[in-house]
């Protein structure tokens, strides 16, 4: 029987080759990366005694979800994480000068297929749209990292998705992922990996690959991995960091178990507040009037999601009791919507354009709910308190849902515009 994704990349990084799923090994990522939670790793590696890091060209800090500093904590959070970068002479710090960490890392290149990157943050499985094993680890493991350059890991089985058929019109990985998430409930990967599979992968780009791995930790999964082709080789193209080996999995591979969803018969998609796996068709939501839009976040900041927004929005407006905010995943991405005109489209619509960062997807600060409110998001959460007042209600979307609910003022398919 052959070997999965998880299986050969987690046997590479252990140097254990052949190893299968169930086994516990000790792998070596080939980066680390933390935000602003690296304040919590600093303190309890000081509470250690801890005075050195394994390497310190192969950490990389980025300040995201609390930038700029919206409070004092924060502002002394980011002190701290600083204070590291100084006192470790941590080669690769972009502070808040670059974007959402999961957009920042594919674009400075250090994330590649084969690779093991394990970050302070859960949608780190984000990079498995480019073939590589990311996933999220807590404070304390993340300080052992940043000493030994090593963890632990359980491998963990691997559930194939396989996506047949050809999405439709305003249908993205967005909807796709939030369709299987409403097929195997949030607990129906726990502890597994993912590979997506199947013809329909074809007609997917990047980012909307990138919106499935993200997403896939909202089913519980280790990893999501999609198989590296050539739409991630010419993305990293001038881009990647030293050299890679992508990583397939074997014909035979060992599967627990295998889904096959048909993209044809997906269409556009709303998870109902407070569950991501509480999925039905925009046109079952009803009658569901807003107080706020939102497209942004690691989930679907990207170019392609900024386009289609502004695909909905040109000669429109937002309605005037909504508050639309956009926020670019990246400073790449912002400058890039800059040139193509689509930033001032969403503007002159009446929409809102924030800097580069988390902002508005968890409540911290740029768009948090007061209680009663409702809004419509691309984000990758909608549990109870997530963007603000726990009497706020949260709705997932696609961009193109998001913006046209925008415009009306209520949650409607792009369609009813």
């Amino acid at each position: 029987m052959g070997y999965t994704m998880a299986e050969k990349i987690l046997g590479r990084a252990s140097g254990r080759e052949g190893v299968r799923a169930g086994a516990y090994v000790t792998a070596r990522p080939d980066y680390v990366m933390s935000f602003e939670a690296v304040a919590g790793v600093y303190l309890r590696m000081s509470e250690a005694g801890v005075d050195s890091v394994w390497d310190n060209e192969r950490i990389v800090i980025i300040l995201d979800h609390y930038s700029p500093a919206p409070s004092i904590r924060a502002a002394e959070l980011q002190k701290i994480a600083r204070d590291f970068v100084t006192r470790f002479n941590i080669k690769h710090y972009y502070g808040e000068k670059a974007g959402i960490c999961h957009q920042v890392m594919p674009e400075l290149g250090f994330v590649a297929p084969g690779r093991l990157i394990v970050a302070t943050d859960s949608h780190t499985t984000t990079y498995g749209a480019l073939g590589c094993a990311g996933t999220g680890i807590g404070y304390a493991e993340m300080a052992y990292c940043f000493l030994t350059g090593e963890l632990w890991f359980r491998i963990p089985e691997t559930i194939q998705l396989r996506i047949t058929g050809k999405p439709g019109r305003y249908v993205m990985g967005k909807d796709i992922i939030l369709s299987i998430a409403g097929h195997l409930s949030a607990e129906g990967a726990q502890y597994r990996s993912l590979e997506f599979h199947g013809p329909a992968l074809r007609d997917l780009s990047l980012a909307s690959r990138m919106t499935m791995s993200n997403m896939a930790v909202e089913l519980g999964a280790k990893f999501g991995f999609f198989l590296p082709d050539e739409a991630v080789f010419s993305f990293l193209q001038d881009r990647v960091r030293g050299s890679y080996q992508p990583i397939y999995p074997d014909a035979d591979a060992g599967y627990e178990a295998v889904h096959e969803f048909d993209a044809t018969l997906i269409s556009p998609q709303v998870a109902l507040p407070p569950n991501v796996d509480d999925v039905v068709p925009v046109s079952e939501v009803g009658d569901v009037k807003i107080d706020q839009a939102f497209v942004g976040s690691c989930t679907n900041g990207r170019l392609e999601d900024l386009r289609a927004v502004a695909a909905i929005l040109s000669g429109r407006k937002v309605d005037r009791m909504v508050r639309f905010i956009v926020t670019p995943a990246s400073y790449e991405i912002y400058k890039e919507a800059i040139r193509e005109g689509i930033l001032e489209t969403i503007i002159d619509a009446g929409g809102c354009i924030t800097h580069p960062g988390c902002g508005a997807c968890f409540g911290a600060h740029m768009g948090v709910l007061a209680p009663g409110e409702v809004c419509v998001s691309s984000s990758n959460r909608n549990f109870v308190g997530r963007m603000g007042s726990p009497e706020a209600r949260i709705y997932l979307a696609n961009p193109y849902v998001v913006a046209a609910s925008a415009v009306a003022g209520r949650i409607v398919h792009p369609d009813e515009l």
